[in-house]
């Protein structure tokens, strides 16, 4: 099997040069990133916030024990920030700075995505141009002898590390964004739910109402 990836890894060289190696490598490197994350963003409840969703909205209204009962069955990441928060054990600065750090370890790896997705297309016309300088040494060196198919075996193979670049890099834009709006999301989230906790409606009601009471009398 190693024999059999070294001889494939060797045609490749052969074909594109050691630009479109490095592009199949970088390419083997996403992949490995993307997995990783997928299992990540999964095992720590990314976009499954039901049941925190639930609680927040059961301690707005007042309902202290509901907001409980679903603050425990809940799988999110952000639902020990949020029960900090319930518990009255730390203020919004500790509370933000909690629900940061836990953004930073699932963020971990887009700057490697976004690097890739950026260098990916320069490679590719690197390639591109190299291989185009060696097309027309070819052409020069025949001489008069020309002959076309040494021009156009050398231009296709030239475009094909630019197509390659791209094959590399379209995908991994898409998928960081996806990524990044999985995050962007989450983050609006965390904010909200934090700050309808520390002011609750039931509170703000309950306190207007105090207030207007003398007035009244």
């Amino acid at each position: 099997m190693i024999a059999a990836l070294r001889d494939s890894l060797l045609r490749i060289a052969d074909l594109g040069g050691p630009v479109v190696l490095l592009l199949v490598l970088l390419s083997v490197l996403v992949l490995a990133v993307v997995l990783y994350k997928l299992w990540q963003f999964a095992l720590a409840g990314v976009g499954r916030h039901a049941a925190l969703r639930a609680a927040v909205a059961a301690w707005d209204r007042g309902d202290r024990a509901a907001a409980h009962r679903h603050l425990d069955r809940a799988q999110s990441y952000l639902a020990p920030v949020i029960a900090m928060a319930v518990a009255g054990r730390a203020d919004a600065a500790r509370l933000e700075a909690e629900a940061e750090a836990r953004f930073a370890t699932l963020e971990r790896g887009f700057r490697l995505l976004d690097s890739v997705a950026q260098i990916a297309p320069l490679l590719g016309l690197f390639g591109t141009v190299l291989g185009m300088i060696s097309a027309f040494q070819a052409l020069q060196e025949a001489g008069a002898q020309v002959d076309p198919s040494i021009l156009a075996g050398g231009i296709w193979v030239a475009l094909l590390t630019t197509a390659v670049g791209l094959a590399v890099a379209m995908p991994t834009s898409v998928i960081l964004s996806w990524f990044e709006s999985k995050m962007d999301a989450d983050r609006v989230l965390a904010q909200t739910a934090l700050r309808t906790i520390l002011a609750p409606e039931g509170r703000q009601a309950a306190t207007t109402a105090a207030a207007a009471g003398p007035l009244h009398a």
